[in-house]
């Protein structure tokens, strides 16, 4: 058992509000994303996200500089091939999440120095979260924040029906564009920490849960963000005191959660 002193330990209080911010972030946009029926979708991001990392590895440039403007740019792509593709969505996302997820595999596969660090790529490491993640998941959280205020009635009128906003003047294509991209820049910053196998946890269930929790959109919304923030600070305590990983012990405290609230 690690010892309590950890705590205060400056990586430990990094990772910690790391956890906090990067798990009331998911909760915030899983909350619209569940809704929508977009959960196979930041799935597919996150999977996608690690063939941008890999390209930042090659080219010698800080991965999350790459990152974010690729997760933009496949989500822009994704968008596009969903509204003028004949194809399902669901199969669409499949080929575009299995084969970035291949090329990753194989061009790292390739790189001698980074064989070991595939593992962490995977599965997170959010007890190396810098000052500098933070500033960006804490100035994301203010922006996403900031935008689903200022187009709160577009939001709800676009999660509870698309036609419906159309009819009332909603410029429908360019706000599930810019939540779309919203959302992959999320994935983007959100994978240092919880890794590229289990970012779609950190969107979907809290979110989930706090559906079962909540009987008005508001306090859904609320929920699923003090649910994902609460329940990766519980994830990384329990992560800490028993020598477990992280981004895991967080999932299944996700995973409990959900289980109670469905019973």
């Amino acid at each position: 058992m690690a010892d309590p002193g950890l705590l205060g330990e400056p990586f430990m209080q990094r990772a910690l509000l790391g956890g906090l911010l990067t798990g009331a972030l998911g909760g915030l946009l899983g909350s619209f994303a569940v809704l929508r029926q977009l959960s196979f979708f930041s799935d597919a991001l996150g999977h996608s996200a690690l063939l941008g990392i890999t390209l930042g590895i090659l080219l010698g440039i800080n991965p999350t500089v790459v990152l974010i403007p690729f997760a933009a740019m496949i989500a822009i792509l994704v968008n596009q091939l969903v509204k003028y593709s004949a194809l399902p969505t669901d199969a669409l996302l499949n080929i575009v999440y299995s084969s970035s997820l291949a090329a990753a595999v194989l061009a790292l596969s390739l790189v001698e120095t980074y064989r070991g660090g595939i593992q962490q790529l995977l599965f997170g490491d959010i007890l190396g979260i810098s000052w500098r993640d933070l500033g960006v998941i804490g100035a994301l959280l203010v922006g996403a924040l900031a935008y689903l205020a200022l187009s709160l009635r577009a939001q709800v009128l676009l999660t509870l029906n698309n036609n419906l906003a159309g009819s009332m003047g909603v410029r429908t294509g360019w706000r599930q564009l810019a939540f779309i991209t919203l959302l992959a820049v999320v994935v983007a910053v959100s994978i240092k920490a919880v890794g590229v196998l289990l970012i779609s946890a950190f969107v979907v269930i809290p979110a989930s849960t706090g559906c079962l929790l909540s009987r008005s959109f508001p306090l859904y919304v609320l929920n699923s963000a003090l649910l994902g923030g609460s329940c990766a600070l519980v994830g990384l305590l329990a992560s800490g005191l028993t020598n477990l990983p992280s981004g895991p012990s967080v999932v299944m405290v996700q995973f409990l959660g959900f289980l109670a609230a469905l019973i």
